[in-house]
């Protein structure tokens, strides 16, 4: 191996124009004197370089040779900076919830200034105001108002534009066509000197329907595609080892024959047969936390993280067939199932907004040409029908429940990241939980110290202290402070701690490393020798503090089943000691996703609550999902529900809380249904004007939202 380089060929990005772009981060830039310094060395009439100092990255654009971007990043590198290639991911949201805020801004802004001029109107009479000063206040009700709906109402313009184009309706239709009436009425009265105009209206309904739909988006928005996350996992650049050349290409590129070298730390990128012998971390695959010994000629998995001295792995399957993207291609679809459950609200617009537009057009039929009151009048009662029906109270009753939950929820340390995820987990019949970090602490206890005397605790904490290995790391904790003995350890890679003091042999290790019969009852274990006795250490993985209360509570209510990858006498030994009727251990990724596809199958409505990324695609999958804190990011994201608290006491929690949303959901439903049903025939038959019609709809809604308050209390 003579050389290293960087391929950078499958980093470039080209457009039309034929100019080759590259996203590169910075290493060794401290100033804006090093970003001027970079584009100085490289800006010219045909490349130019934009360098980001607060980010540390670098965009180099070209015109020409595609394969010229390697020569100016080496050019660049000669001023003392290292450059590694990324990939550049720029998808926003349109209308992500810092748009929104801007628009409510906005829309409240319109609405105080405009209510300005609305109380003068409603607190004195033509003849006391007279013509012209009530002229010029709807004047400049509406030089105030057109340019903020305008603005901000374009979130439920484009939505309701996007549906009548797909020939299909949605809440925002009937709330974009009752606000441009509004507004094209009163401005046609504001035009020939009309009486009444209903800017205000149509302001201030853009403004409380705007922070429902931003509270709606701020949840939506904490719900992160995990699949996502597990392609950034398996992004990264793999160190080819080629005709004893050292090249590095992208994750992307990596081919079945290909070598890749893998150093220590680093992740093993695709499936493959290791050449050496090494220790893995396997528990993104596994879930189990100890280290994995690996012989040479062993199989690997992507995901897998080295944890010894470099090695090579010889691929034998790409990314896409690999493991990981077999999970990746389960999560996927497991997300689309979960993104077409259709909220209540939404299933509501499909026969309540045709049917509002029907009886409003059929209102303006009616007293336009059954009556002599004008078209303008027609048109009027026609906008009330609309204003006095508009769902604001039916937009505002799962949303604003929901986030009224959710603040209580996250008070108790949980952060609610789905915007549908209480409605789904009040169904639950059925809760699944992982083993390792979720009903344990994933944290090792060493059981048996009794059994040893002070010389060999002295001993075991010299040759542990010098350990990097997790059952090492959990006996030095559990000894404690030790006066270390005057002897340095050495590691066998794989097989233990040792060292030699006055001719006796003093190691801490595997059965085999010490010499001794591996116990017949599966614990966790290592083996100690001070040169003459052989004596064993056994660990447990400690229990969350509340899971055994915890577990008797949700088995009065619930089918509760525990799913590990652990070893099944591990796992068996566990579920005894929570009174878990149902288990399964050793189970991969794919078998936990298949056993949760299984019970929706069987009309079982699962809350899975993990932490690893063996989890992944099983916590996507299940009607609801919960993940502690401690868990992998992936895990996290997948998750509906991500509790702080130490133990397991949030899962029941947030199941209370659930049931308790929904219930409040059903009844602000029920009333802004009934309120339809009482408020439509007095806008048919002319009894409200659009002024009494927007009240009327305000009142609605603050009731709604009075009642969504509950769900914060306990």
């Amino acid at each position: 191996m003579t050389s290293l380089a960087t391929d950078y060929s499958n980093f470039v990005q080209s457009d039309q124009q034929g100019r080759h772009r590259i996203f590169l981060t910075v290493e060794g830039m401290s100033c804006p004197a090093c970003a001027f310094k970079i584009e100085r060395a490289l800006n010219n009439n045909d490349v130019e370089a934009r360098v980001n100092v607060t980010e540390r990255r670098m965009m180099l654009s070209w015109s020409g040779d595609s394969s010229a971007g390697g020569k100016l990043i080496e050019k660049a590198s000669s001023l003392g900076f290292r450059f590694s290639p990324i990939q550049k991911n720029s998808e926003t949201s349109p209308y992500s919830p810092a748009v929104l805020l801007k628009y409510i801004a906005v829309a409240g802004f319109g609405a105080g200034n405009i209510m300005i001029f609305s109380l003068a109107l409603w607190f004195s009479t033509r003849s006391t105001m007279g013509d012209s000063t009530r002229d010029l206040m709807h004047w400049y009700s509406a030089l105030i108002a057109l340019p903020v709906v305008i603005y901000a109402g374009r979130p439920f313009f484009t939505s309701a534009w996007n549906a009548l184009r797909k020939q299909s309706t949605n809440m925002d239709v009937p709330i974009s066509v009752g606000v441009s009436l509004a507004c094209g009425v009163s401005l046609f009265e504001t035009i020939t000197g009309g009486e009444h105009v209903y800017f205000d209206s149509a302001v201030m309904l853009l403004f409380l329907l705007l922070i429902g739909r931003y509270f709606d988006a701020k949840l939506r928005a904490r719900a992160k595609s995990a699949a996502s996350d597990l392609l950034a996992l398996m992004s990264g650049i793999a160190t080819q080892v080629q005709d004893s050349k050292i090249s590095r290409i992208p994750a992307a590129a990596i081919k079945p024959g290909m070598t890749l070298m893998v150093a220590r730390g680093e992740k093993i990128l695709a499936d493959g047969i290791c050449e050496n012998d090494t220790i893995v971390d396997a528990s993104a695959i596994t879930g189990e936390t100890l280290p994995k010994n690996i012989s040479m000629g062993e199989y690997v998995f992507s995901g897998m993280i080295n944890l010894s001295d470099p090695i090579t792995v010889r691929i034998e399957k790409s990314q896409n067939d690999s493991l990981m993207g077999d999970i990746i291609t389960l999560m996927q679809k497991a997300e689309q199932g979960n993104a077409r459950y259709v909220r209540i609200a939404d299933r509501l617009a499909r026969w309540y907004t045709p049917a509002v537009h029907a009886l409003a057009f059929a209102t303006f039929l009616f007293w336009a040409f059954a009556t002599n009151v004008g078209w303008q009048t027609a048109a009027l009662y026609a906008i009330t029908v609309l204003i006095i029906t508009c769902p604001c109270a039916l937009g505002l009753a799962v949303p604003v429940t929901q986030v009224v939950a959710a603040s209580k929820l996250f008070k108790s340390g949980m952060l609610l990241k789905s915007s549908d995820a209480l409605e789904r987990l009040a169904m639950i019949d059925t809760v699944v939980f992982d083993k390792t970090g979720t009903l344990t602490t994933g944290e090792m206890v060493f059981e048996n110290a009794e059994d040893f005397t002070a010389d060999e605790k002295e001993a075991l904490a010299s040759l542990a202290s010098a350990s990097r290995h997790p059952l090492a790391r959990a006996l030095t904790i559990a000894l404690g402070e030790q006066s270390l003995l005057a002897f340095t350890p050495r590691e066998i890679e794989g097989k233990g701690m040792e060292f030699l003091a006055d001719g006796q042999r003093y190691a801490l290790g595997s059965a085999a490393f010490i010499g001794a019969q591996s116990g017949s009852d599966e614990k966790t274990e290592l083996w100690f020798t001070n040169g003459t006795d052989k004596k064993r250490l056994t660990f447990s993985d400690k229990l969350q503090h509340d899971a055994c209360e915890v577990i008797d509570a949700l088995n009065k209510r619930y089918s509760v089943i525990m799913l590990s990858g652990d070893r099944s006498a591990v796992a068996k030994r566990t579920a005894e000691e929570l009174r878990i009727p149902s288990w399964q251990g050793e189970i991969t990724p794919r078998e936990k996703l298949e056993f949760i596809q299984d019970m929706a199958a069987h009309k079982k409505n699962v809350l899975m609550v993990g932490d690893g990324l063996n989890d992944a695609a099983a916590l996507s999958c299940a009607k609801a999902s919960m993940s502690p804190a401690s868990a992998l990011d992936i895990a996290q994201n997948a998750a509906d529900i991500v509790y702080q608290r130490p133990g397991i006491g949030s899962v029941m929690e947030a199941i209370k809380t659930a049931k308790k949303t929904q219930k409040i959901v059903r009844q602000n439903l029920s009333f802004s249904i009934a309120y339809n049903l009482l408020a439509v025939p007095i806008a048919l038959t002319g009894n409200a004007t659009p002024l009494i019609a927007a009240a009327a709809m305000a009142t609605s809604s603050l009731i709604v939202v009075a009642n969504s308050l509950r769900a914060g209390k306990d």
